[in-house]
């Protein structure tokens, strides 16, 4: 049974943990009564309540004691909330704490805004020496929860709620800088797909248009600027289709790092959900859906003016 990204955080980290005494895990309240965790290292898993920046003040101690420590509350509040303590344990400190945040998105759905999150990637982009990574499927989270653990360097690690998703395949157990899913002529458009949702309608809008499809899950600077040069020796107009607001998202940090090209993003937009809905039904009420895709391909291959949105601002 394939897992949901939260899920195989959970799993991979209680395998690494039998073989790795210093692995240590701490969730704010959101781990239940069942967490794989818990149950086969009891003496290594804390549940901090809804503490998040003490959750991240006691990582910061733990790294400093020996330990790597993995920590995990919805996004929203560990990059929000918590935003003071990641810069400081994070960034300032370097301690090698991981940060993983379910609920990314609008995944959250019914559950409103405040536990929405679309500016995750702003923050945590700001923040120098964090490395940032969003998985799509089992595969994907599991290769980036071992990595993490190997390399003692802090992480943020962005997923969703409940969803599965296959993942690309992989050549081998360590993922590529840039996964080509499918590679088309160099002169069209190419969609590069950040994320679950991203990468689950690129994949749709692939299969529609007939694009080059390039899959990003590194999403830090030092990941991006190597993924760019890499980009632009293939293609020259991009379509970056991201759970995020474009504002500090992928699309723009993309735009600046390749001044030749065109990049254009397809986002959630500048609004704010004002109504309920399952994952998929918020996503489309901030334009962040298929036929908003394909669209931003058309445009893109007739070299069609984007679409002012009712703010007045185009993407």
């Amino acid at each position: 049974m394939t897992l949901s990204g939260r899920d195989a955080y959970r799993d991979e980290l209680t395998t690494l943990a039998a073989e790795d005494a210093s692995l240590v895990c701490l969730e704010a309240d959101l781990g239940g009564k069942n967490h794989p965790f818990q149950t086969a290292h009891p003496d290594r898993f804390f549940n901090v309540g809804i503490a998040e920046g003490a959750m991240v003040d006691m990582a910061a101690g733990l790294a400093a004691g020996g330990y790597k420590p993995f920590v995990s509350t919805f996004a929203p509040f560990a990059a929000l909330r918590a935003a003071e303590s990641l810069k400081l344990t994070l960034g300032y400190l370097n301690a090698g704490v991981t940060v993983v945040a379910p609920y990314a998105g609008v995944s959250g759905a019914w559950f409103g805004t405040t536990h929405h999150c679309l500016e995750d990637l702003a923050v945590l982009r700001s923040v120098p020496g964090v490395t940032i990574a969003a998985p799509f499927g089992e595969a994907e989270m599991r290769a980036v929860v071992r990595s993490a653990a190997r390399s003692g360097r802090p992480h943020y690690i962005r997923t969703g709620r409940n969803a599965t998703y296959e993942s690309l395949p992989l050549a081998g157990t360590e993922l590529p800088l840039v996964n080509w899913e499918f590679l088309a002529d160099s002169d069209d458009v190419c969609l590069v797909s950040v994320g679950e949702e991203g990468t689950r309608l690129s994949l749709a809008a692939r299969a529609a248009t007939g694009v080059s499809h390039a899959h990003l899950v590194y999403l830090d600077h030092e990941h991006l600027t190597e993924a760019a040069a890499e980009l632009a020796r293939r293609h020259s107009r991009f379509v970056v289709v991201e759970e995020h607001r474009s504002q500090g998202g992928v699309a723009e940090a993309l735009a600046l790092l390749l001044p030749r090209c065109e990049v254009t993003a397809v986002g959630a937009g500048q609004g704010w959900p004002s109504t309920g809905g399952d994952h998929h039904e918020v996503m489309a009420a901030l334009g962040l859906d298929l036929p908003a895709v394909v669209s931003a391909v058309a445009r893109m291959r007739t070299g069609a003016p984007e679409p002012v949105p009712a703010g007045g601002f185009a993407r």
